[in-house]
């Protein structure tokens, strides 16, 4: 399987979905970007074929973040009265919100590897994927505060659940100022840097292919149980997985893992 959308392009190989930003030259996110991101990013989350995802740039640059002239309408932009002019770029500002979400909501782990440039709606755009490898060649900024915004499409929300240094954040929210591969993986916003972008995608696809041969139940159930745990308290995670696997215990993908463990062998498993 492999579809093409008109900013976005994705190739399926065995069950590792390559999804490739793909708007010439610098991947800026204008509202068809972020239509084909929601529409990707659904049509995955169903798709019982993959079982991970890597999501990577077709160009030298991950992204150039926001195009400014086509996203969206802002509020004071428009001959709109104050009124509809909010509701507008509410329900604009919505649907890009939820384009971002819907990689955090796909019910595989998708990974990200950072080539480049990767700015504003670029750092949106990586906070909500599971995984963060970047090249030594990723610069990095927060830079929405540089047009007069706060970050609205989720950095804010989940960039301090990501990384957790709460100075750091505020320092790289407040300034809007570039930060390379070695900073962002002193603070944890990416986990693994790689020689160049060619080493990243090796390695990136490399990886989700070994989260991919996974049991298929326990990844889907290791992703929602850490983002119910993510935003709520221990005890209530606690009881959430415990109902949880009250259930998903019941697949005969554990009975093969477990035997498959104790062979030191590889286990088979059905579709989700």
């Amino acid at each position: 399987m492999s579809f093409e959308l008109k900013t976005i392009k994705v190739e399926l190989k065995n069950y590792v979905a390559v999804v490739y930003l793909n708007r010439p030259k610098l991947n800026a996110m204008n509202m068809q970007f972020f239509k084909d991101l929601l529409s990707c990013f659904t049509r995955l989350k169903e798709d019982s074929s993959v079982r991970s995802i890597l999501l990577v740039s077709a160009f030298k640059h991950f992204t150039a973040g926001l195009d400014l002239k086509e996203a969206v309408s802002f509020p004071g932009t428009t001959d709109l009265d104050p009124a509809r002019a909010a509701f507008q770029f509410m329900t604009d500002l919505g649907l890009m919100q939820d384009s971002i979400t819907a990689i955090e909501a796909c019910k595989k782990p998708v990974i990200v590897g950072v080539n480049g440039l990767c700015i504003g709606g670029g750092i949106d755009l990586i906070t909500a994927c599971d995984i963060r490898l970047c090249s030594a060649d990723a610069k990095f900024t927060v830079k929405e505060v540089d047009v007069g915004l706060a970050a609205d499409l989720g950095t804010l929300q989940r960039l301090p659940k990501v990384v957790g240094n709460h100075s750091w954040i505020n320092d790289i929210c407040f300034t809007g100022r570039f930060f390379d591969a070695k900073e962002a993986l002193n603070f944890g916003l990416v986990s693994r840097v790689y020689e160049d972008p060619k080493q990243l995608f090796e390695e990136g696809f490399k990886l989700a292919v070994e989260i991919g041969d996974k049991p298929p139940i326990a990844t889907r159930s290791i992703k929602e149980v850490l983002l119910h745990s993510r935003d709520h308290s221990v005890d209530d995670g606690l009881k959430y997985v415990s109902v949880w696997n009250s259930v998903m215990l019941n697949s005969p993908d554990t009975i093969t893992a477990a035997t498959a463990a104790l062979s030191k062998s590889k286990g088979t498993y059905s579709k989700l």
